[in-house]
């Protein structure tokens, strides 16, 4: 479609700003797609939507250099003569962001939207609860947060072998919270997907209410696979379903997440249930692979493939759409070397180069299957990430490797590293992201002592 040209916002120190100067004109092309072309006269951008808009004017961003990812007190730069033609490849382009394990206030939050956007990531997958704290207010059932909200301390390290932290833990977002990020995100064309996990991994809701678990206990301070998991009556059922009515009423997204994953000896009709109560709903259900485990999915629901890339197979030849996120390749969890400095090294090594190497698309998808795949996402779960600055560590620059592999062509650029070394760097150091650097850790990024559980 041609509309008539309309004055564009730049990005200033990442805020957007109408500038009459230049323009936008929507064209036909592909979803997310645009072209951006800097002359004498002007910078002139032609988008398909505005999704495509954005990702211009991250584009144009970049080409301002480092500065303008500064907040403020940057110069103008002049903008390169230059015309950029570029569209996603996939258009799932995610981020799991674990706020179960360890709380990040809702500034942090805000915080990730924005680094999402600025690498033309489009999707943030909020983990909202977990056997370690409930971060979801449920009006219908207030001792979810006045009780699964905080525990009463913290594994340090990994369960094998190390201690206690010796202090308690919690927060949660309230429901004018995560509105508030929907908004914030959907203005910079992010989608928020949120995620309430059952069976298992629900040891907080069961310390706020006992009679939906088998086993009892309270909010879980450990990390790993726990076996208290929710019972299997009907009351429990419904129980979530008024949760999940109330999540879908804060979250717009059309993909509702409802786990699934590591419930030890659970037959898995409470999965199906809610997957059709979401369905009922208007609604996509969104769960890790075990849901394959559990017996005939619902048609609409969305697979995400985590342990290998068999269970994105698998849904892919059932007809599921899926969203590849394999343990070996996107946890960026995971240790970033051998290193004995590595800060509480867990899970298997993956490398900054491990990560770009990287293809979504499994090579034994055949046929109509590879369109099955939406996209990536990169999961960060939090059991060993306590802070933001610890976040930060464990997600860049992995998390720049992976925005190139689901935006670019499958054809890997040699050249990567050394571009992310000249031109992406000083601009996370501009925004003043805490990444790990490429030769090892700061020294203060470094936790001595402090053992995890390598593989």
């Amino acid at each position: 479609m041609n509309l008539l040209p309309r004055p564009v916002s730049y990005v200033d120190g990442g805020r957007l700003v109408p500038y009459q100067g230049w323009e936008t004109v929507l064209v036909d092309g592909p979803p997310g797609g645009y072209r951006l072309v800097s002359s004498e006269d002007g910078v002139l951008i032609e988008a398909h939507d505005a999704e495509g808009e954005m990702n211009a004017l991250q584009t144009l961003r970049q080409l301002l250099g480092p500065g303008a990812f500064r907040a403020a007190g940057d110069k103008p730069q002049v903008i390169p003569a230059c015309e950029v033609v570029d569209h996603p490849r996939f258009a799932w382009r995610g981020v799991m962001l674990d706020v179960a394990r360890h709380f990040l206030p809702k500034r942090e939050v805000l915080r990730w939207v924005e680094l999402l956007s600025a690498h033309k990531l489009n999707v943030l997958h909020l983990h909202l609860t977990d056997d370690q704290g409930w971060r979801f207010e449920v009006k219908a059932y207030p001792k979810l947060t006045e009780v699964g909200s905080w525990r009463d301390d913290s594994r340090f390290g990994d369960r094998r072998s190390a201690g206690m932290k010796g202090r308690p833990h919690g927060g949660f977002y309230t429901q004018d919270d995560l509105r508030e990020i929907v908004a914030y995100a959907a203005a910079r064309h992010v989608t928020v997907v949120p995620e309430i996990d059952i069976p298992g991994h629900s040891q907080a809701a069961i310390a706020a209410y006992p009679e939906l678990g088998l086993h009892g206990g309270g909010v879980w301070s450990d990390w790993g696979i726990n076996e208290r998991v929710l019972n299997t009556e009907q009351s429990t059922a419904d129980f979530y379903k008024v949760v999940f009515d109330e999540l879908m009423d804060v979250f717009p997204a059309e993909v509702i997440g409802l786990g699934g994953d590591e419930a030890p000896g659970h037959d898995g009709e409470l999965v199906r249930q809610i997957a059709r109560h979401i369905l009922r709903g208007g609604r996509r259900p969104y769960g890790w692979d075990e849901v394959l485990d559990s017996g005939p999915l619902p048609a609409g629901t969305v697979v995400a493939s985590w342990r290998g890339v068999e269970g994105g197979i698998t849904a892919a030849r059932e007809g599921h759409d899926v969203v590849m996120c394999p343990e070996e390749f996107v946890y960026l969890d995971y240790r970033q070397s051998d290193s004995p400095d590595e800060p509480i090294p867990v899970g298997t090594v993956t490398t900054l180069e491990d990560v770009y190497a990287w293809e979504p698309v499994p090579a034994e998808l055949t046929g109509d299957e590879p369109g099955r795949v939406l996209g990536a996402q990169a999961n960060i779960w939090t059991e060993h990430l306590d802070s933001a600055r610890r976040v930060d560590y464990a997600a860049f620059p992995r998390l720049a490797a992976f925005a190139e592999v689901v935006w670019s062509p499958a054809e890997k650029d040699p050249g990567f590293v050394q571009r992310l070394r000249e031109h992406h760097l000083p601009r996370l150091d501009a925004l003043g992201v805490e990444y790990r650097p490429l030769n090892g850790p700061h020294p203060w990024q470094r936790l001595p002592g402090v053992p995890g559980f390598p593989r």
